[in-house]
């Protein structure tokens, strides 16, 4: 029947939309049920969008630079708005080809919004919310309000914008990263209150265009989840171009003004500064889209806004399940696909690896960028093993000489008992295209010796790679 499916999927994101492929990959009838666009906040106002954004922002640097590379290029400037339209062309792009993708899995979209009212059933709705861009109507071929049924529900409903009480965002001076992705001009000045991976890309973006930005963190360090030596190592390179970072600080205060806004931020021995700016860029994280859903009336348990679940996506009312940002950190989209396999595949009865958090590598596209996985060096000598550390600088690598990209680091840490690779870290130029590598080396359960036997090409950026690893042992060849 029209309304049977073996799954249903609340949400059409990267955990959502992959689940559904693997879903129908496996013959199971699969269903998702999309209140506003295919391909959720990731390809819309999320990874995709911000890295074009980027993108534009390392092209004007090199083109600062030029000279430094025997060229000339007297005459540029950013068009903001330019900038901007490629940008939502890019995710324009991506999320069309979402829809084909279902449309080639024989997956059915239901439009609008979903409320579960009971195991097994799903209510849908016309869509409350306004889509964040102009939608005349839902995509062809598309189902709308009704009642649906499947044996399982998935919920891949994501995450949005956390707020805090006094710095609401109103998206003309207080923005969060939707407004900051679609600015109507260029800030001169700005403050970025959360210095976490949306909030330092931000920071990145408008300070290499030009604006005056200063960052306010809360915690000891810039990037707090990263290695402390790798997230003082960017602050450096970050202040040296020119930014302005604070941290041990706290916004305390925001007021609007007929020109921007006037932040009180209060130091950790109680001194409180003003700082004017154009607007303010609110990144204290982000929470669950966990309302609206029928949770509580069904029992499905949830911790700090997000859903409790297992390895395997599964929450403690059975036939009900959840992937992705909504079932808690890390909120990453390659962590919601890789979920939203693992989900299914244990759904069709096949025997899936659990998901293993330690293994999911973390990216952040500032400049210099930052790419990590496993432990960092506090977290490995918490953990109680007695390690091995191994570091390379980017000014050891003649690729990243020519490059002209000399400041960075490569980071390993290794179990001394038994040489397995615990956490790689790393800071500099195309990290997070490096970053696999290790990934792939901790999934292998890849010991120091096997990557020391392995040949990297030569003159590639990777070799740095090899390098940490011998210099962990005392075998370091080029520094």
């Amino acid at each position: 029947m029209a309304d049977k499916f073996d799954i249903i999927i609340i949400g059409g994101g990267p955990g959502g939309y992959v689940a559904a492929i693997r879903a129908a990959q496996l013959g199971l009838k699969t269903a998702v049920v999309e209140r506003e666009h295919m391909g959720g906040i990731c390809l819309n106002w999320g990874c995709i969008p911000t890295k074009a954004l980027l993108r534009s922002a390392e092209i004007y640097h090199q083109m600062e630079r030029a000279k430094d590379y025997g060229l000339t290029a007297d005459k540029f400037g950013a068009d903001i708005a330019a900038v901007v339209k490629r940008s939502r062309g890019v995710s324009t792009q991506l999320t069309t080809g979402v829809g084909g993708l279902m449309k080639k899995n024989k997956v059915t979209i239901i439009w609008g919004e979903a409320e579960i009212v009971k195991a097994g059933e799903v209510k849908v709705s016309t869509m409350k919310k306004k889509p964040m861009e102009p939608q005349a109507k839902p995509p062809r071929g598309t189902l709308g309000e009704g009642t649906y049924h499947a044996k399982n529900i998935i919920i891949a409903t994501g995450a949005r914008p956390r707020t805090l009480p006094g710095i609401e965002p109103d998206g003309e001076k207080i923005w969060t990263y939707f407004d900051a992705l679609v600015p109507k001009d260029m800030p001169k000045s700005l403050l970025v209150m959360g210095s976490g991976a949306i909030g330092i890309e931000f920071a990145s973006f408008y300070h290499t265009l030009g604006a005056d930005v200063t960052v306010i963190e809360l915690m000891p360090n810039i990037m707090p989840v990263e290695d402390e030596e790798i997230s003082k190592l960017a602050r450096k390179q970050l202040e040296k171009r020119g930014m302005k970072i604070l941290t041990e600080a706290k916004v305390s205060k925001v007021e609007k003004t007929a020109s921007g806004v006037t932040a009180t931020v209060e130091t950790k021995d109680g001194k409180q500064e003003k700082f004017n700016a154009d607007a303010l860029i609110s990144a204290v994280g982000v929470q669950g889209n966990i309302e609206n859903l029928g949770l509580e009336k069904l029992g499905v348990k949830t911790d700090r806004g997000c859903i409790v679940i297992d390895s395997y996506g599964n929450t403690n009312v059975p036939g009900i399940l959840a992937i992705g940002d909504v079932a808690g950190p890390p909120m990453l989209a390659h962590k919601a696909e890789h979920e939203g396999v693992i989900c299914v595949e244990k759904i069709a009865g096949k025997s899936p690896h659990p998901m293993d958090k330690n293994q999911i590598p973390g990216c952040t596209y500032c400049d210099p960028q930052v790419a990590s996985v496993g432990l960092t060096e506090a977290k490995a000598k918490e953990a109680g093993y007695k390690i091995k550390v191994g570091r390379f600088p980017f000014i050891g690598n003649g690729k990243a000489i020519a490059l002209g990209e000399p400041d960075g680091l490569v980071k390993t840490i290794f179990d001394e008992k038994t040489g397995q690779l615990l956490g790689a870290h790393m800071v500099g130029t195309e990290v997070t295209e490096l970053i696999q590598g290790f990934v792939i080396a901790m999934n292998l359960e890849t010991t120091e010796e096997d990557l020391m036997h392995t040949v990297f090409p030569h003159p590639t950026l990777s070799e740095m790679m090899h390098e940490s690893v011998l210099d962990a042992y005392g075998k370091v060849i080029n520094f």
